[in-house]
């Protein structure tokens, strides 16, 4: 994938943690910047059609486990 340079302002309080960080982890600290702004560019998507979530009829009483576990599995099949 290409990449495109630009310029941010950080706060320094923040690059030393990024710094912190990087070292830890062992990597650059463009990379947890990169990934900081992927994180943000998808915490702000506007999507184009709604999610299609799953819905499930029932009662509004909380379910267990197995009866989730057998409802997934029952749509699966």
């Amino acid at each position: 994938m290409s990449m495109k340079r630009t310029n941010v302002y950080a706060d320094p309080e923040d690059l030393a943690l990024i710094k912190e960080a990087a070292r830890r982890r062992g990597i650059p600290e463009a990379e947890i910047i990169r990934e900081g702004i992927h994180l943000a560019a998808m915490a702000n998507r506007v999507w184009d059609e709604p999610l299609d979530w799953p819905t499930f009829d029932g009662s509004g009483e909380p379910v267990t486990k197995a009866e989730v576990r057998a409802e997934v599995a029952r749509r699966s099949a």
